[in-house]
């Protein structure tokens, strides 16, 4: 009885599955351009798991301590937030040992938006935090740099330039899905105007991503074949844009989005 108490998946388990992207993208990205995996890539990764992990049971028990859900809940909350806990700072006690404690400075941005997503919690004011959900693809974007330092050594400039990069894309994708989901509450639009003006923000980011990568790659400082990604996310928020989605499920628009993301670190890893 305790064991089955414990072990509910809606407590342990992320519940926004399309946010594992922001995460895995980042992560093996910098691993491949990092060229070199040991056994302190494998600290790293767990420890960013573990840490992507235990905002979900910490979510639900802010949410059980507001009353917004049942307090049988708590001992599972608290239980798998303590797993997790465990496995990170494990995996961060490999980090240090091994001479990459500096990599834990990264960590603490991801704090700052961590309270601050608990406290829009508490409030009941976390649904449709664009700014919120875009700094914390910023943060787990820095997963990237982190990855490609431990892979090559050294903690040189272009695993900031990694982390921007990435980011760029993250945040395109955050646009997007918003964009969707608001064509999904507003229902069908005929008119082409409209449907512009709906979506000129996630245009006008996708299209800056597009430009910058392009002004690197002239610059020589990245490869010429990254514009292929940005592209793909750039036709693909045209597309949405010009044809709404019409009703459905908001899993379908995040599955889509996933299958772009993918072929997006694809397309980047095979750049260079």
């Amino acid at each position: 009885m305790i064991g089955r108490s414990l072990f509910v998946k809606h407590v342990a388990v992320p519940s926004d599955h399309g946010s594992w992207v922001f995460l895995l993208s980042p992560m093996v990205i910098g691993l491949f351009l990092g060229g070199r995996w040991t056994v302190v890539s494998l600290y790293l990764l767990v420890a960013a798991l573990s840490g992507f992990m235990v905002r979900q049971p910490v979510t639900h028990a802010v949410k059980i301590w507001s009353r917004r859900r049942s307090g049988a809940e708590l001992p599972a909350a608290l239980f798998w937030t303590a797993v997790f806990g465990g496995l990170a700072a494990l995996h961060v006690t490999g980090l240090i040992i091994r001479g990459y404690g500096h990599l834990l400075w990264l960590a603490l941005p991801g704090v700052a938006v961590f309270i601050w997503h608990l406290e829009l919690v508490r409030r009941r004011n976390e649904r449709r935090q664009v700014l919120v959900a875009m700094l914390a693809t910023a943060v787990l974007s820095l997963t990237a740099p982190s990855a490609y330092w431990v892979g090559t050594g050294t903690a040189d400039r272009f695993g900031w330039m990694l982390w921007a990069l990435v980011w760029l894309q993250s945040a395109a994708s955050i646009l997007y899905v918003n964009l969707r989901l608001t064509q999904r509450r507003q229902g069908f639009v005929t008119d082409l105007r409209a449907r512009a003006t709906l979506g000129i923000g996630a245009i006008r980011f996708a299209t800056f991503n597009v430009v910058a990568v392009a002004g690197l790659a002239i610059s020589g400082l990245v490869p010429g074949l990254l514009l292929a990604p940005y592209m793909l996310q750039w036709v693909e928020t045209i597309l949405g844009t010009l044809r709404p989605v019409k009703g459905g499920r908001p899993a379908a628009i995040g599955v889509r989005q996933l299958l772009v993301s993918i072929l997006f670190t694809i397309l980047f890893i095979l750049a260079f």
